[in-house]
């Protein structure tokens, strides 16, 4: 199933900034802010974060705070932990390091510490 699926399945309308929305998602290699967001796409801050306050209501896209107070989104695919730089405030995804915990729904997870750039 598409994730264009699992979103009209959860009837939610797939108007053109939805799916701009979603087609950054999709190419996106990491989190990503609305400042990066919005030099991709043509949308108001409130169009934008209505529509991604519906798709986190909806377990579309996941969300975390950042040690630079900035919003950070992506694809609810699987958990996974990330990392965030405490000195530059890159954030990278952590796939490899295993979060599981028996009994517990798990979210997010945030690893902070120095990059290897800035380590």
């Amino acid at each position: 199933m598409t994730l264009e699926d699992k979103i009209k399945k959860k009837n939610i309308k797939l108007t053109t900034a939805r799916i701009a929305l979603i087609e950054i998602f999709k190419n996106a290699k990491q989190p990503l802010s609305y400042e990066d967001i919005k030099l991709h796409i043509s949308m108001d801050k409130a169009t934008f974060y209505r529509n991604i306050s519906l798709f986190e209501e909806e377990g579309i896209i996941n969300s975390f705070e950042s040690n630079d107070k900035k919003r950070y989104f992506e694809l609810k695919l699987k958990p996974h932990a990330h990392f965030v730089c405490i000195e530059c405030n890159k954030v990278e995804c952590l796939e490899d390091l295993d979060i599981t915990l028996d009994g517990y729904l798990i979210n997010n997870v945030i690893v902070n510490g120095k990059c290897k750039t800035c380590f």
